[in-house]
């Protein structure tokens, strides 16, 4: 029950833990109940959850004898046991919420996990017990086109593959094609001996973008490999919030101070936690939610 993975929904969390034996994900029915109430408070979110139990009791529903409960982390910053629901309890909990948002929930819900970046995520998941994040190059461009291959093959045809034509986001144009080849060697020989050398490597690959499509999420990884060979580190991106690391990956161009300052407050040495890893995927793929 160690493996937990969080989803967003309209920039709120939807937190998942990994039941292994059956073979399925629990999700959290305080979570959900928040997101369809559009509510931030936990005491009220808690509230209203007790509510709706009660009065489903008195309906005789299966929804209630179908929650499972599990420690999760509370507000108090406790571990405590609370309601969770599987994936089909979750819809059915939707469901008792008669709104657009419960309907545009139910969609996400259903649909994200069908979705390219959803079908990536799954095997970004599943790259930590793969055998091939141990044989990776650390460091080198090689490294990172078999990080983006294994994430995306299938999913893109030019899975791994060096991109061939100039690409720009927000008006920023990413190094030219035509030079990207000796771009990318450059930055393979960057020194990667302190943790300012190893955010400036992470930073100039960023703005080379390699691919076409997936460049964040295949780099970000790529960075905690380097990071765990060289200092025994990794980065808990949970800790850093979307709109705070792409403000300080677009100063990073200019001034990497930002950058570096967010990641060193978010180094952790749990470099073989499952959960460090799911939740920096979660959070990765995330902050490229448009």
């Amino acid at each position: 029950m160690s493996k937990i993975s969080i989803r967003f929904f309209n920039d709120r969390e939807v937190r998942a833990v990994w039941d292994q034996e059956n073979a399925l994900w629990w999700f959290s029915v305080l979570d959900i109940v928040a997101v369809l109430t559009n509510q931030d408070d936990y005491k009220k979110t808690r509230n209203y959850w007790k509510y709706l139990k009660t009065k489903l009791k008195k309906q005789n529903s299966e929804l209630v004898s179908a929650t499972n409960q599990l420690k999760i982390l509370a507000p108090d910053g406790k571990m405590r046991l609370t309601d969770m629901l599987d994936y089909n309890g979750i819809i059915t909990l939707a469901r008792q919420f008669p709104s657009k948002q419960a309907s545009r929930f139910i969609d996400w819900f259903i649909y994200s996990d069908e979705t390219i970046d959803g079908k990536s995520k799954h095997k970004a998941y599943a790259l930590f017990e793969s055998s091939l994040i141990d044989s990776m190059e650390v460091g080198s461009v090689k490294g990172l086109q078999q990080i983006h291959a294994y994430l995306f093959g299938g999913l893109y045809d030019f899975a791994g593959q060096i991109r061939q034509k100039n690409i720009s986001k927000g008006g920023f144009k990413f190094a030219m094609a035509q030079h990207l080849d000796n771009t990318l060697l450059q930055i393979e020989q960057m020194p990667e001996n302190t943790f300012d050398d190893i955010v400036e490597k992470y930073v100039e690959m960023n703005v080379a973008h390699p691919f076409m499509e997936g460049n964040g999420r295949s780099t970000r990884i790529w960075l905690d490999l380097i990071l765990k060979k060289r200092l025994r580190k990794c980065v808990d991106w949970s800790r850093i919030g979307k709109n705070d690391y792409l403000s300080a990956m677009v100063k990073s161009t200019t001034d990497s101070t930002t950058i570096k300052n967010l990641i060193r407050n978010a180094l952790t040495d749990e470099i073989n936690s499952h959960e460090v890893f799911m939740k920096g995927v979660d959070y990765s793929y995330y902050y490229e939610e448009h």
